[in-house]
């Protein structure tokens, strides 16, 4: 498993991977660059990252702050996180891994699904669950990605760190590791140009 210390790096990293490993493949959205799985460990995130900062889509990160915490589904996206994680099937789940946590500190049970049985293709999220542990004296998050746009996926890990915040502090724990595993990591053929300007930039002397 490969371990970045920053989500910047992670990022760099997974465009490379799906860069230097890819199939060429169809989309609803146009063609894709489809990599190999991967997982992978980042421990500090923020909008302060150096390499976000430099490269990151700042515009949008409202857009996908609410996606997360917005129980509305909000355009361009045919799904919303914050429902999903807060009132799925009337059940708030991120209360109820933060209760489970809290009665049985032990516990690896805590994994909650963002996905429903049966529901139409389109609306099956890219994110399919999350795993809590409370582990040395902080709170582990593991995060499980049925698909991933390499592109922009830093503008899901930032809010998604918000999240392992709210249910470390439910238990007084600090945010500890943030554990990625993606089944189909993928650039779009359209943002090839860009995703190239950035790791061209990356590698230049100095540049990470």
């Amino acid at each position: 498993m490969h371990q970045w210390p920053t989500c910047g790096q992670a990022w760099i990293a997974l465009m490379r991977h799906v860069t230097y490993a890819a199939e060429l493949a169809d989309d609803d959205r146009g063609p894709v660059l489809e990599g190999p799985p991967v997982l992978f460990e980042m421990t500090e995130l923020g909008w302060n990252d150096p390499v976000i900062s430099r490269f990151g889509e700042v515009s949008a990160a409202g857009l996908y702050a609410r996606k997360f915490t917005s129980t509305s589904i909000w355009a361009p996206f045919k799904y919303s996180y914050g429902a999903r994680l807060r009132q799925l099937q009337g059940v708030d789940q991120l209360a109820w891994v933060s209760q489970l946590l809290i009665e049985r500190p032990y516990s690896k049970s805590g994994w909650v699904s963002l996905t429903v049985p049966g529901e139409r293709p389109d609306a099956v999220p890219c994110l399919t669950g999350l795993a809590f542990r409370a582990r040395r004296r902080a709170l582990q998050m593991s995060a499980v990605f049925r698909s991933q746009n390499a592109y922009t996926c830093y503008l899901n890990y930032l809010p998604l760190r918000d999240v392992q915040a709210e249910v470390a502090a439910a238990l007084g724990l600090a945010s500890g590791a943030m554990r990625v595993f993606v089944d189909v990591p993928h650039l779009y053929v359209a943002d090839a140009d860009r995703v190239g300007a950035i790791l061209s930039a990356m590698a230049e002397p100095g540049g990470g």
